[in-house]
């Protein structure tokens, strides 16, 4: 069974807690990334840990281990969890980092309070398999009634686990008719700022646009967009978006650490551009697969048809 790193500890998967008096628990006072591989190499870790260590660092978590003990933590939890995937498998990494029980708990734990450090390493498919059908279909991206929250409130900056406004917007989209649909939130001023865990880009005349880093999170996958951009030599500009800007795209798209890119077709049920994946979105994904030497698209679908083969072979409660 795969080990999960918990404070320098490893402990069997289905055996891994934090207390229920965690801050995490009580405040959703917890940093977090989440990252993946491609041929079983992470991508972008120390980004993602450099963003992780600002958030700790703004949260005044005070944890005691440096960025680079961190780095070989999750290393090492790698190294530990490989005999338990399959050649094809990709590595996903969740690192969460709370502050910890709440003083006034303290008793129960004989005074001792530090912070929760966790780091769970599980295959890339559960994230991704269901994904597959976007490359071909398109996502209906839909503008729902729940606003972002503003940096002026609580810094999106800052990857966190306070995010019900994220699930609340999703919930209210899932009862949206229709297929495909994910949520595309607004900011109090109407301005299109990121999806429930994923960034924006539209394409208008051969040029890129995506919204401002003011109210959003600013995404690995966003700034390595950015750096392909520059590669091939295609223009790219931050700047407010509204939905009326969106309609007139030629394409679209959403970037995000498991499925890399995905491309936004509809918008609230009316086509992008023709309403099937843009030029310049194929590019973008051809460069980055050439760049990280497998087919992302391809290794998707893969993926989605071994789920597929499982859940039609396994009995019903084991089925993905």
């Amino acid at each position: 069974m795969r080990k999960v790193y918990i404070n320098g500890n490893y402990v069997p998967e289905n055996e891994a807690k934090i207390s229920i008096y965690d801050s995490a628990l009580m405040f959703g006072d917890m940093v977090f990334e989440m990252t993946r591989s491609f041929n079983k190499e992470q991508f972008k870790l120390r980004e993602h840990l450099e963003r992780l260590y600002t958030g700790i660092k703004v949260f005044r978590i005070p944890i005691q281990i440096s960025i680079d003990e961190m780095e070989e933590a999750c290393l090492e939890t790698i190294r530990v969890n490989e005999p338990f995937f399959s050649d094809t498998d990709e590595h996903r990494l969740m690192i969460n980092v709370s502050r910890g029980p709440l003083g006034i708990y303290a008793p129960i734990f004989g005074g001792k309070i530090e912070p929760c450090i966790v780091i769970a390493d599980f295959p890339l498919k559960w994230t991704v398999a269901s994904m597959a059908k976007y490359y071909d279909q398109g996502i209906n991206s839909v503008i729902p009634s729940q606003r972002s929250i503003p940096a002026t409130l609580m810094d999106p900056k800052i990857k966190n686990r306070s995010r019900m406004w994220y699930q609340m917007a999703n919930i209210e989209v899932s009862q949206v008719k229709g297929d495909n649909n994910w949520a595309l939130l607004i900011d109090p001023d109407g301005y299109i700022t990121e999806g429930t865990g994923d960034n924006f880009f539209m394409v208008k005349d051969g040029v890129l646009y995506t919204p401002e880093g003011r109210n959003i999170l600013r995404g690995i996958s966003r700034n390595y967009v950015f750096e392909l951009a520059e590669i091939l030599n295609i223009k790219c500009f931050e700047k407010n978006i509204e939905p009326f800007d969106l309609y007139n795209a030629d394409e679209a798209f959403l970037t995000g650490t498991p499925f890399c890119i995905l491309p936004t077709t509809h918008l609230n049920g009316l086509p992008i551009g023709n309403g099937k994946m843009g030029k310049l979105t194929t590019l973008l994904l051809k460069k980055w697969s050439e760049n990280v030497g497998l087919d992302i698209v391809q290794q998707i679908k893969d993926y989605s048809q071994e789920v597929q083969d499982f859940n039609a072979s396994a009995p019903t409660p084991y089925k993905f």
